[in-house]
């Protein structure tokens, strides 16, 4: 009966460490990266759309980003949002859009850093949250009945162990960023 507390909350987990991710990849470091713009906002027909619904984007240099639109009448809007969203200078041609990676200077890297740091704590508090609720739960069903005292530290071991798993995966997904940011 505990088990079922403990898959339900692997979702939020699921969750909290795909936030993670999404968030992480979208904080810049000396290479490029689609993820930097993929998800910038874009005015097109009276509604906003995130660029990667609107073209193909790649990094075919080591500092550079290619947009390729999927229509060439994106080519302006996509440009504007780019300058007005990011702090890229993005530069259109007849095909597309160069967007190039200025070096990250010792300042804008302490700010990454401890950009990761607060979406590292972030995560983690949320992580903490979802583990409480699991626990409370089972402690119910201990009360309740449903469950022996057994069963529910049984439960809670179960639960620390699925808490450590994912601490563990955000704690890589931070430690590589952090590399990625030293270099």
């Amino acid at each position: 009966m505990y088990k079922e507390q403990i898959e339900n909350i692997k979702k939020g987990f699921e969750k909290a460490l795909n936030y993670a991710n999404q968030k992480i990849a979208g904080i810049r470091t000396g290479r490029a990266n689609p993820a930097f713009i993929e998800n910038t906002l874009v005015d097109v027909f009276g509604s906003k759309m995130p660029i990667k619904q609107l073209a193909a984007i790649s990094a075919p240099e080591p500092k550079k980003i290619r947009v390729e639109p999927w229509d060439k009448s994106y080519i302006e809007p996509i440009t504007h949002a780019i300058q007005a969203n990011t702090t890229f200078s993005p530069v259109a041609d007849s095909n597309g859009i160069w967007v190039s990676m200025p070096d990250l200077t010792e300042d804008i890297r302490k700010d990454m850093m401890r950009t990761v740091g607060q979406i590292d704590d972030n995560v983690k508090k949320t992580i903490r949250k979802y583990r409480d609720e699991a626990w409370s739960a089972i402690q119910k069903l201990e009360k309740e009945g449903k469950i022996s005292e057994d069963s529910k530290f049984k439960a809670k071991d179960e639960l620390q162990e699925v808490v450590d798993n994912y601490n563990k995966k955000v704690d890589e997904i931070v430690k590589n960023k952090k590399k990625e940011l030293e270099v």
